[in-house]
């Protein structure tokens, strides 16, 4: 097998010169996002550092309640991006973000690393770590496109929704053609990057088993199972949230509360 090729300090560095091509845009076209990418960039930065060194000592102590700890503090950190990127307020929304989150994870953790790779410890930092962050990573995207359209979405056709209700619709009714727009929005490009992964998985997650040694047969069988899960671990996380937001989102005539927006909706 051969030595996979580091990369220094100084070329990992240097790699940040590209964020010249991004930021340029974002500033020329004024879309008020250059600080916010600088900052998320800076923020991605140290928190993979600290991951790196921290999982070193993590993967050889390998106890499952700090791994478990570790998973926790990732998932309210995630639940935190996604409440602040949908404009909605944290007091409100932290608790079923962060519920809806675990549970997703849970259950896709434990039909994979259980009965999938049947691992004798499910909490095997080598492998409950990586994966969860992986499910957490790509599922945030998701939450927050479909938070941003379900809400909006009742907010600027709060008619539309009163109209179901008139006309004898139960609120569970009324509120299903927006999420329907929501899971719509939110899934699209993510069915269509699965449809067509076969052909371009080589530069994505696969990239990295390969240059760590593992067989590109091996590579494949886990990147077939890993998009099963995000994508399943991403769905669910989506209509949990939903639904748990739902019961603080309303008043108890049904109406949308306008409170629930950090900012005042145009």
């Amino acid at each position: 097998m051969e030595k996979v090729i580091d990369i220094n300090y100084f070329e990992l560095f240097s790699g940040y010169a590209l964020m010249l091509i991004p930021v340029f845009i974002l500033w020329y076209y004024k879309t008020g996002l250059v600080k916010d990418t600088l900052v998320a960039t800076a923020r991605m930065t140290v928190q993979l550092l600290l991951v790196g060194v921290y999982l070193e000592y993590i993967f050889k102590l390998n106890s499952a309640l700090v791994n478990v700890i570790w998973v926790f503090i990732m998932s309210i950190i995630a639940s935190y991006t996604i409440i602040q990127r949908s404009g909605l307020k944290y007091k409100l929304f932290l608790i079923p973000v962060i519920s809806s989150g675990i549970i997703s994870i849970a259950i896709t953790d434990a039909y994979f690393l259980g009965l999938v790779i049947k691992l004798d410890n499910v909490f095997d930092a080598r492998y409950f770590i990586p994966v969860t962050g992986m499910l957490l990573g790509n599922t945030i995207r998701n939450v927050i496109i479909a938070l941003n359209e379900y809400y909006k979405k009742i907010d600027d056709e709060q008619n539309l929704y009163r109209w179901y209700l008139a006309n004898g619709a139960t609120q569970k009714e009324a509120l299903q053609p927006f999420m329907r727009a929501a899971l719509r929005i939110a899934f699209n490009p993510m069915i269509a990057t699965t449809a067509i992964m076969g052909l371009i998985s080589l530069p994505g997650m696969m990239t990295g088993q390969i240059l760590g040694g593992s067989n590109p047969n091996v590579a494949v069988k886990y990147q077939i199972m890993l998009l099963i899960i995000i994508f399943s671990s991403a769905i669910l996380n989506v209509v949990l949230t939903i639904v748990f937001s739902n019961r603080i989102a309303f008043d108890s005539f049904g109406n949308l509360k306008k409170d629930i927006f950090r900012k005042s909706k145009s």
